[in-house]
């Protein structure tokens, strides 16, 4: 019998900041947008959208953020294992449907692709490591991402390394130290930067590492907005903040984005996150926020399956700028409705299963 009934606890319960919710939203939209505009714009100066990437970023910072604020003061009793159980029922069901949904859109593109050219072994070999998040950068014609078949999971790998970290060493570290840590990922960001000239790396094998200087430097700067209660009062709203994220994503990518991106990802999305954490919310815009911030994830996850099938589309087909533009914002609001309804009847009751089970198990 468990004796720690807080371990049962359903930690989705806890409050949210709808504000942030919101801002999630947008930031997975603009990776959408992104994906759309990089295929039609091989040269990022010429996309209007050119750091939609960076979104990524904001992603970490907030994670950072959430994290602490949803198990600091309960890890300690819930353990380790529930933690990570937590963690996984959260994240992992929307790996797996992106896993699937990338697969079936390799096997099956009606504009494009050469399963033919692969064995079947090394078809499920792959598959089976995107299930698992093994990353198999080994698949020549998708730019050797560490997920063939999801290329978004290469953020979600090194999520999980965060949370791992987190539990074992992050959740007991004094505040000095971890100002030090992010003192010293902060200047690994910006070596990334110079060294590969922008902050785009961490999907593919061969800026593998790029992805580990992003992810330390912006969930432990999320994580000390949190400790540290860096949280400013302000009337801007969700609008106001949504536009001001907006603005990180739609700057000019030009000579001087070795500078520009690093301020960005350093001080401009942690300052974002302190003011999203503070800003008072109009009760008419809370409904939007708490469905983007649900929407996000599973928009995130299961969007790029089909980011191949127009790419090849695009590619192989002459495309004027109308019937592009229209192709674009037409999918992403097919995109979001097949998000929303991936949500509703796989994710939702696949974690809802999943964790009443866990709690019965400890009501015995």
């Amino acid at each position: 019998m468990n004796t720690n009934p807080t371990t049962a606890i359903d930690l989705e319960t806890k409050k949210h900041f709808e504000i942030l919710d919101g801002l999630r939203g947008i930031a997975a939209i603009a990776v959408v947008i992104f994906h759309f505009m990089e295929w039609v714009y091989a040269d990022l100066s010429q996309n209007f959208i050119a750091h939609g990437f960076l979104a990524v970023d904001f992603f970490f910072c907030l994670s950072g953020f959430v994290i602490g604020y949803a198990y600091d003061d309960r890890i300690a009793k819930m353990g380790v294992l529930e933690f990570f159980k937590s963690r996984i029922i959260r994240l992992h069901p929307l790996v797996i449907a992106g896993s699937v949904l990338g697969l079936l859109a390799f096997l099956f593109d009606p504009f494009g692709g050469h399963p033919e050219l692969y064995s079947a072994t090394k078809i499920i070999l792959v598959f089976l490591c995107s299930m698992l998040l093994i990353p198999l950068p080994i698949v020549a014609d998708r730019g050797f991402n560490l997920f063939s078949f999801n290329a978004p999971s290469w953020s979600l790998f090194w999520e999980y390394i965060a949370n791992i970290v987190y539990a074992f060493i992050l959740c007991k570290l004094n505040r000095k130290y971890l100002i030090l840590l992010t003192i010293i990922s902060a200047v690994a960001i910006c070596f990334v930067c110079y060294r590969s000239g922008n902050l785009l790396g961490g999907w593919s094998g061969p800026t593998f590492w790029d992805g580990a200087a992003r992810i330390s430097y912006s969930f432990l700067a999320g994580l000390l907005i949190y400790r540290s209660q860096w949280i400013i009062k302000n009337k801007l709203g969700f609008i106001g903040l949504a536009i001001l994220l907006s603005l990180a994503f739609v700057m000019p990518y030009s000579k001087w984005k070795v500078v520009s991106e690093p301020l960005v990802v350093l001080f401009y999305f942690p300052l974002l996150i302190a003011l999203g954490a503070g800003a008072a919310l109009a009760p008419g815009l809370k409904k939007l926020c708490t469905f983007s911030g649900k929407i996000s994830y599973p928009l995130y996850m299961t969007h790029y399956a089909v980011m191949w099938m127009f790419g090849n589309y695009y590619t192989s087909h002459k495309v004027g700028t109308t019937p592009l533009t229209l192709i674009v914002i037409g999918g992403l609001f097919l995109l979001l409705g097949a998000a929303y309804l991936v949500m509703l009847f796989y994710d939702i009751p696949v974690r809802k299963y999943l964790n009443d089970r866990r709690n019965k198990k400890f009501a015995k």
